[in-house]
């Protein structure tokens, strides 16, 4: 499936999913912190704020939607890193999107309401 040339509905749903994921203020804060290499839960607690749990709790959903990688680190801790460097570059892409045209950006209606 390529989402330029999303084949069904279902594809379709899959797609908004992946954005979906990308959309919570804290999971993309965390994609984020990530941008530069593996970090421990504690490293991304300081980075984006939030409790260990929540933070946790986020780490754990991208990860099961294989957007972050982990793998054991030093003593008790876990390293967590991007999954794919494809996700980097989807979000550095945002990035200058949101430069681009951050403004209209800024005025779009949260999805599913109403624009003022």
């Amino acid at each position: 499936m390529t989402i330029l040339a999303v084949a069904s509905q279902a594809d379709a749903q899959v797609a908004a999913r992946l954005f979906r994921g990308l959309a919570e203020p804290t999971r993309l804060a965390l994609l984020t912190a990530l941008l530069d290499g593996e970090r421990t839960v504690n490293e991304l607690v300081r980075a984006v704020g939030g409790k260990q749990s929540g933070v946790s709790g986020h780490l754990a959903c991208l990860r099961d939607c294989g957007l972050v990688a982990s793998r054991p680190g030093p003593g008790r801790s876990v390293l967590y890193r991007l999954a794919a460097p494809s996700l980097q570059t989807l979000l550095r892409a945002a990035e200058e999107l949101l430069a681009d045209s951050g403004h209209p950006v800024t005025l779009c209606a949260e999805p599913g309401g109403e624009q003022s």
